[in-house]
Parts: C-alpha cells; structure tokens; sequence
C-alpha cells in the first residue's frame, strides 16, 4: 500500500476517479507475483529435501488460483508440480461424520481417509507406482482413480483446508513437507478510525463465486456463511502458526471491482429475512467506494478464481504427467 501511495478508500477512490486504475491494478497484480516468485524460490530452495507442498487457509483465500500460480512459478525453477486433490480421499458418504445438525460434514478432517492418503503420499514421494483413489460426488463412493508415478524432479502440491494440521500427515516424514498458508488479510481501511473486516472481503468473494459458478443466491451463501466460518476455528485457524510460510491474497483494488457485481445479488435479498440485514449491513459498507470496471483485471489474477475469466480455471499441474 505504500508503494501504491493507498493508504485508506478515499485515496483508491480517487485513483478511480482520476483514471489511474489500470496502473494500480497492474502494479499490485505485479507485487503479488513477486511475492509468489519469493516463495517459489524459498521451495526450490529446499527441493533436495521436500517432496510435498501443503497449501492451506480459510474460505475465498483464493489457494486455488495461488496454488496453480506457484506451480508455473515451480516450474520455472525445473521443478515439476504434479496437483493432487484432497476431495479424491474422502471416505465413503456413509462413513461421513455429521455435525450437531444431522448434515454431512465435509469440512471435518476426519470425513477423509487419512490411513490411505498417508500410505498414497508415503508410497508417491517413496517413487513407486500408486494407484490413485477418485471420489464420485454423485455416488458418494471412493473408487479406483488414475496410475501415477513420479520422478525426483517432481513436487507434490495438495491445496485444502486441513493442510496445516500435522494429524493430515502423520505418517510422512515432516522434513519432506513444505507448508504454505493462504489468506487474504485486508490492510486498506476506510480512513483512519474504521477498519475493513477481512471477513468481510472474503464474504464478498464468495458471494459472487457461488452466484457465478455455483448457482447459489446471495441468500443461500450467508445463510451458509456462519457453519464455513464455524468450520475455520476449529479446523483451519488453530493450526495456521504450523506455516513455513504465509501468501496474504488480499489486493487492494478488488472491492471496487467487487461492488458493481455484488451488489445486484445483495439487492435480491427480500426484507424481513434474517440473511437481508446482513446484505444491507455489506451495501451499506460498500457505498464508500468508487466501482471500477473488471475489464481492467488480468486474467491469471487471483481475483479472476471470484469473478470469472481465470485463464487458469482449467490448468491442472502435473496433468500430463
């Protein structure tokens, strides 16, 4: 921010206004990668060693696009990522724990077969011929998956939200572990007495990806939004000091770009719902800023995995392995 000379609203409004937007995007977009880069070269670093990438943080971090984003970085560095995902190594949706609800729990880290995901990863980095398991999200069966292998020149990289949990890998050697914790920590304020929430800007988030490619309604997301942040004290945030390093995804500009589309979902929310004081608490904070055009963000920005055109949408590290 102070490279960007943005210290509060006011100031990132008045860039708006003057059109010098674009200019402020690109160079934020460019300090984030440069902070990728750094991080990218800390791992390349200790690569004779690490075998695994573990990336992890709260909801709407963006450790997707993060994660896809330090693999390009990675290889770079001759190193090549191969991406493995978490969802494959839930256990059979009978064995599924619920919470106090009655609903499946999905976010409990016991709703993943840790006993096979350890002996996978264990038997990968080992080098051998592994079998991979693929969860059937319409059958709620785990079932046999593809047949990999991999090279010393290959780095495993898994993004979910138990990855700073040590019980996650409690079989695997920890120094071949490398942790990165994703989160997006708001530093811009609305002047000099009133602060941004950083829950507030990854709500936002949410709300327009779940709109966007999900189906939800604005409704349904805050409705949702108190059992996500329930599940982050007890499964994400307790852990996050285990980090050999933290990815602050916040960018000072996104929520002028966020505004003109968010606020037509919040305006969809009929009074007399619990959900429409939220909504109305979130339009009237968002009536300090200027909106900005989305035209204006990169398309591998971080901010592209919320509001769509993420040329990096269908890249998967390590596809052609």
């Amino acid at each position: 921010m102070r490279k960007l000379d943005i210290h509060s609203v006011g100031k990132l409004n008045e860039v708006v206004r003057t059109g010098d937007m674009l200019e402020t995007i690109l160079v934020a977009e460019a300090l984030q990668e440069q902070r990728i880069a750094q991080i990218a070269t800390l791992i390349a670093s200790v690569r004779h060693r690490v075998k695994l990438v573990l990336i992890s943080g709260p909801s709407s971090a963006g450790k997707t696009t993060f994660s896809k984003r330090l693999a390009i970085q990675l290889l770079a560095h001759g190193i090549r990522p191969i991406a493995v995902a978490l969802d494959d190594f839930f256990v059979n949706r009978t064995e599924t724990p619920r919470d106090e609800d009655g609903d499946y729990d999905y976010e409990s880290l016991y709703a993943l077969n840790l006993a096979l995901f350890n002996k996978t990863l264990l038997e990968l980095m080992q080098g051998g011929s592994v079998t991979m398991p693929h969860y059937n999200f319409f059958t709620g069966q785990n079932e046999p998956g593809e047949t990999i292998s991999i090279s010393n020149e290959h780095m495993i990289l898994i993004e979910g939200i138990h990855g700073m949990n040590p019980e996650l890998v409690a079989d695997l050697p920890a120094e071949k572990i490398f942790r990165v914790y994703v989160s997006a920590i708001t530093q811009l304020n609305l002047d000099r007495h009133n602060r941004i929430p950083t829950t507030d800007t990854r709500l936002i988030r949410r709300i327009i990806r779940d709109a966007r490619h999900r189906g939800y309604t604005a409704k349904d997301t805050i409705l949702r939004w108190p059992k996500v942040r329930q599940g982050e004290y007890t499964w994400i945030f307790p852990y996050q000091e285990n980090a050999d390093i933290m990815f602050n995804s916040a960018l000072v500009y996104e929520l002028a770009v966020m505004k003109p589309l968010v606020e037509p979902l919040l305006l969809q929310i009929e009074p007399g719902k619990l959900e429409h004081i939220e909504a109305k608490r979130l339009l009237s904070f968002l009536q300090w800023f200027e909106p900005c055009a989305s035209d204006l963000v990169p398309d591998n920005s971080l901010l592209r995995e919320f509001i769509g055109g993420s040329v990096l949408r269908t890249y998967k590290p390590g596809e052609n392995l």
